[in-house]
């Protein structure tokens, strides 16, 4: 398969096979161990859209480079989602549920019905399109690194907002994932309602909070 700009090549091939149009779907935060996981589902039109020209992975770029993305991803979409399951659900249901029925929720919400969905790597159960999870898909299908950044960028804005009203853990710097100083903090002030409880190292670092206490 010929392989065309802008990572186009699956949008272009499904929509030409009349599967269309194609959402992608892909998760921040599913490493974390404080906050949420944050799923996003984007549909853009199978043409070279101008601005995109450096639409990668969210991972791969640099903060303000997200940000410069976000709203010319928003403004060339077809349609958009981005869905948020908070750390209550991920320690009742786990990651891998909350993983899931988090991309459902992306999907159904998206105002235009896909015909064809695209997930990074995870397939997903209960969706009515036909799927295709493609491993590294964020470095594959645009649609899909679209929703990477959308996800992306919509989760560091609420740990930043999160770092205001939870000070002193650094959740604007690292947001939220289990960095030496993030488990040094929890375990001086204690876990926030913010924290998932069931992880092992929130967990343990909670602990020895409370022995101090």
């Amino acid at each position: 398969m010929r392989r065309l700009k802008q990572k186009r090549t699956y949008e272009v091939a499904l929509t030409k096979a009349g599967l269309g149009p194609v959402a992608g779907v892909d998760e921040a935060g599913r490493g974390a161990c404080c906050g949420p996981v944050t799923i996003a589902a984007c549909i853009l039109p199978e043409r070279i859209l101008p601005g995109l020209e450096r639409l990668d992975d969210s991972k791969k770029l640099s903060p303000a480079a997200r940000a410069q993305l976000e709203p010319i991803i928003k403004r060339r979409s077809l349609a958009w989602s981005v869905v948020h399951i908070e750390a209550r659900d991920i320690d009742t249901f786990g990651i891998q549920h909350a993983n899931v029925s988090g991309m459902r929720r992306a999907v159904a919400q998206l105002e235009v019905r896909p015909g064809y969905v695209l997930t990074d790597a995870l397939r997903v159960p209960g969706i009515p399109s036909p799927q295709l999870p493609i491993v590294g898909g964020d470095t594959a299908a645009r649609c899909i690194a679209a929703a990477s950044i959308l996800a992306k960028v919509s989760r560091d804005r609420l740990m930043e907002d999160l770092e205001e009203r939870y000070p002193g853990y650094g959740l604007g710097n690292h947001m939220g994932y289990g960095t030496a100083a993030h488990q040094e903090a929890i375990a001086q002030m204690g876990a926030t309602p913010e924290h998932r409880m069931s992880y092992r190292n929130v967990a343990g670092a909670h602990a020895d909070f409370l022995a101090r206490a």
